[in-house]
């Protein structure tokens, strides 16, 4: 094993100084062995030892000690044999075009055909499992069955961390069929990332406020470590374990139930206006995402997954870190896409999709499989590491299902350029592939060529590379290529563009022009524009943001409003990318934060970044641009961060300098600083994107390529983490376990004495002052005394006080916080409660009926004789209150009654009651208590329009100040 390792290194000049690989190093660390030398290196272990190591090993391996491992745990080489014939249907010439929902789609095509072959999974033995209709729509609603035996309901958020695996697909439909939310998430692949993976993925976690995660087996016990930094996280159970729960007479001891626990969801999605919402021209989006309506309701009172505009999936991005956006997408949303993509793309029955994208990206969960669900097409499918361990296998199998459509990023097709080698494509045929869409990243011309040119003598047509835009605010696509038609490629004067932004043609001569690549024209029923920074449109071959709008896009990002609200104007949302749109096509120029600006010319990161791979010695796909601040001449400092696999310091300075030449060369700037360093120094997504804003934090903060701890190391550090949060959980139950005994002392010796003194008070006076003195008492003594701001606004007589209502305890917050004579008003049941009751009757507060209608009316015209009496009346307009944070519909009654009185309406928000004491429970917790009057609202007219105008007047000014709508 040290000579193979040692053999490898010595070519790529990455071996230590000692001069060979030592058992215990690092492959990435002390070695320099990136992804694709990881390929090379199973490729000569397997000659060398005469054995197949699974696919896993090239991702999961992380010291020369690990791979002795696995070649002696090795199977005898086996070579790749046609898998069992499995025969694919053609799509039948009808879809499910009336479906609002997937779960319609779904069961559209199980009910015609339920026996028609879907997926077709390439498993890790090399052999292939057929999915029809009729299992996956069986297997999800078993899913489905569990999850609402344990208590999810529609609107929670369930995050599923799973491979390409049949699990998957049953796990995504069932959380759909109970009304929840699919929050994929991509699973840990190395082990010497766990603290970063850790990191992020509890950020995810948090702001998707995911209620359960279900995980394979390998990567539970990651799970369960991150599970107690995520508060609304209750459970962490694997897809098997998830599917036994619903089968009858399975031992339930072993899964904590969800029902009755203590929820945390979040408030609204988003709360932009809907006219502020990005739509179609002609038929406006209503994008509304009734994120309060979906949790409080049921799940036995709802049709889970009947509503178009409930929210399907919530979809974050793979560099998602601190601050993760959760790009929210309705059933319209994600139909509304596929159906123009199938449209632009001319889907048609005969097609087979071929991809071998992660399910937790948008491309390979929307695009590939989403949309081969509801066009009936058949789709085959192989995981990201069987494609990366051997990049024939995409090819090979293109060519064994007579593959039509496949997508990939950029880097997927050069990588099959330099790794393919001829042997393996003999007897490939790529004759039918006729959509290749290259999309997600970049897409250089240099590329398109090299791979058309590679792969022509297997059938491969030009017209067939099919350049596409899109990303997750537009569901998936947003431009494509006219299918055959193939690429076109647009050459531009440098200096004119860095300079002026003005996309002019080059002239023949010209040394050394840019090059973009366009990607197509919008969908159907979509728009694209590019904008100036005023938000104004400008002329053609003029450089601007790129914004665009239409029925996939969406309302926007997950309990991120400020965000949203950032990138969304009049109507159109901007897309973060610099672009420009010539004879109706779309070029896209780059990311608007990566562009650097130096010296007034508009720089291009990807641009320098593909020259300086061309350099020897140079990484290439490792190297970073970026642009620094420069003080001292107001511009951006212009850094070139390269990888190398050579630690001799000579060799390092012969690339520093062919670097610095090369891009002079090219763009007539030299860059200020470049920086060669060794392998991981450029950080990258889980998908190979380079991370340009993480990479230039990094230089800046100086801890670029600072090595990492070991897996053990990060493993016990996060156990250690885990243990502390434990801890701190324990002390927390105990505070609370004090609390609780504290206040049950408390109304132990204070409820008889109220009871007494409320029994024998003669005077509805006396009662009230009574039972105020008490609820300051009780609240002061519990360390919750109300801080109250807003008294000037009190009225003193003829008015309506409209609160919130959040908990049992708001009656008694208002009582000790206003210094004010109140009748309140409420339900009639709570006549009937001890010593309340005999409180509501002595004190001469009123009551309704929420029964019987004609009992109501007469309850309603007291209140409005109580307010012509001069009384001020206190209503809670929502009428009830949930455990879930959020403000609910406001009755109209309390504003007929002030219409009819003429006296103001004065809203008030109580806030903090829901913590102390929350819905269906009796257990008090601390927590602080306020109370704001807020200016009233006078009555200016009378009837019906006067009254909703006051109702929706003090919700809003409710909701504003309360900030949980």
């Amino acid at each position: 094993m040290i000579d193979v390792v040692t053999t490898l290194a010595s070519e790529l000049g990455t071996l230590p100084a000692r001069g060979s690989a030592a058992l215990d190093d690092l492959l990435d660390r002390d070695l320099g062995l990136g992804s694709l030398e990881r390929v090379e290196l199973a490729l000569r272990l397997e000659q060398a030892f005469g054995v197949r190591l699974g696919d896993a090993v090239l991702a999961e391996a992380e010291s020369c000690r690990d791979l002795v491992a696995a070649v002696a745990g090795a199977g005898a080489p086996v070579a790749e044999t046609e898998p069992a014939a499995i025969v694919l249907p053609r799509a039948g010439d009808q879809v499910p075009g009336e479906a609002r929902t997937l779960t319609e789609v779904l069961a559209w095509h199980a009910a015609a055909t339920p026996d028609r072959v879907h997926i077709v999974l390439r498993l890790d033995t090399g052999d292939e499992e057929p999915i029809t209709y009729g299992a996956l729509a069986e297997g999800a609603r078993a899913v489905a069955a569990a999850l609402q035996a344990r208590g999810v309901r529609a609107g929670d958020t369930i995050a599923i961390m799973l491979r390409t695996e049949p699990a998957f697909f049953r796990v995504f439909f069932g959380v759909l069929l109970t009304g929840a939310v699919p929050v994929p998430i991509y699973p840990p692949f190395r082990p010497g990332h766990l603290e970063e993976y850790a990191r992020r993925q509890v950020g995810i976690l948090r702001n998707a406020e995911a209620r359960m995660l279900v995980t394979f087996a390998e990567a539970a016990r990651v799970g369960r470590l991150v599970r107690r930094r995520v508060p609304t996280l209750e459970t962490v159970v694997t897809a098997d374990q998830l599917s036994t729960w619903g089968a009858p007479g399975a031992p339930q001891a072993h899964f904590r139930s969800l029902k009755g626990s203590a929820r945390r969801p979040s408030s609204a999605h988003l709360a932009l206006p809907r006219s502020e919402r990005p739509g179609a021209a002609v038929a406006p989006l209503d994008n509304a995402i009734r994120s309060q309506a979906l949790r409080a309701a049921p799940v036995h009172e709802t049709a889970p997954g009947r509503d178009a505009d409930a929210v399907a999936l919530i979809q974050y991005t793979s560099g998602s870190t601190g601050d993760p956006k959760g790009v929210v997408l309705t059933h319209a949303n994600l139909l509304a896409n596929i159906r123009a993509l199938g449209r632009a793309l001319a889907v048609r029955p005969e097609d087979v999709c071929v991809s071998w994208l992660p399910l937790y990206h948008d491309m390979g969960l929307i695009g590939a499989w989403l949309g081969s669900l509801y066009h009936g097409i058949p789709v085959v499918l192989m995981s990201p590491l069987a494609f990366l361990a051997r990049p024939a296998r995409w090819l090979a199998t293109l060519s064994r299902h007579r593959g039509t459509i496949s997508a990939a990023p950029n880097f997927a097709f050069d990588l099959c350029v330099k790794r393919i080698t001829d042997g393996e494509m003999a007897g490939v045929d790529l004759s039918a592939w006729r959509l290749a869409m290259n999309g997600s990243e970049a897409v250089t011309a240099d590329t398109i060529a090299r791979f058309t040119a590679r792969f022509a003598p297997c059938g491969f047509r030009a017209d067939a590379m099919t350049p596409v835009y899109g990303l997750a605010e537009a569901s998936v696509g947003l431009t494509v290529t006219p299918p055959g038609r193939g690429p076109r490629v647009d050459s531009v004067s440098r200096e004119t563009f860095e300079r002026a932004r003005h996309a002019e043609p080059a002239g023949p001569g010209e040394r050394s022009p840019l090059r973009f690549v366009s990607c197509g024209i919008p969908l159907p029923g979509h728009e694209v524009r590019v904008v100036d920074a005023a938000g104004r449109p400008v002329p053609e071959r003029v450089e601007g943001r790129i914004e665009f709008r239409g029925p996939s896009v969406t309302g926007g990002y997950h309990r991120n409003v400020a965000v949203t609200r950032a990138v969304v104007r009049a109507g159109w949302m901007d897309s973060g990318d610099f672009g420009y749109i010539a004879e109706g096509e779309l070029y896209v120029t780059g990311r608007s934060k990566d562009i650097i600006i130096k010296a007034g010319r508009n720089l291009y990161p990807q641009e320098i970044e593909d020259l300086v791979g061309g350099v020897p010695g140079v990484r290439r796909g490792c190297v970073a641009a970026f642009g620094v601040p420069d003080p001292d001449t107001g511009t951006e400092r212009l850094v070139v961060l390269a990888e190398t696999r050579t630690h001799d310091a000579e060799a390092r300075d012969r690339m520093r300098a062919a670097v610095i030449e090369r891009v002079v060369d090219a763009i007539g700037l030299p860059p200020d600083t470049v920086v060669i360093a060794g392998p991981g120094a450029v950080l990258k997504t889980s998908s190979g994107k380079i991370r340009r804003s993480a990479t230039r934090d990094a230089y800046l903060a100086g801890t670029l390529g600072r090595p990492r701890p070991s897996p053990r190391r990060q493993w016990l550090r996060l156990v250690a983490a885990d243990a502390r949060l434990r801890l701190g959980a324990a002390a927390r139950m105990a505070r609370a376990a004090a609390f609780a005994l504290w206040t049950g002392v408390l109304l132990a010796v204070l409820v008889p004495p109220l009871w007494i003194a409320v029994t024998l008070a003669r005077r509805a006076r006396t009662v009230d002052a009574v039972t105020r003195w008490w609820c300051r008492t009780v609240l002061r003594l519990a360390g919750c005394g109300p801080t109250v701001r807003g008294l000037q606004h009190l009225p003193r007589r003829s008015a309506v006080l409209v609160a919130n209502h959040s908990s049992y305890i708001d009656v008694i917050a208002l009582l000790a916080a206003l210094p004010l004579d109140l009748r309140f008003v409420a339900k009639r049941e709570l006549l009937a409660a001890p010593i309340v009751g005999t409180v509501l009757r002595k004190a001469r507060h009123l009551t309704v009926d929420r029964v019987d209608v004609s009992r109501g009316v007469a309850d309603a015209a007291r209140v409005t004789a109580a307010m012509g009496d001069g009384s001020v009346v206190c209503v809670f307009p929502e009428g009830t209150f949930v455990r879930r944070p959020g403000l609910l519909g406001f009755r109209l009654g309390a504003f007929k009654a002030a219409v009819e009185a003429g006296g103001p309406i004065v809203p008030v928000v109580i806030r903090g009651t829901r913590d102390v004491l929350p819905a269906d429970t009796w257990r008090l917790r601390p927590g602080r208590i306020e109370v704001t009057v807020l200016p009233p609202l006078t009555v200016a007219g009378e009837g019906w329009r006067e009254i909703v105008r006051l109702r929706d007047a003090a919700r809003a000014a409710v909701a504003a100040t309360l900030d949980e709508a």
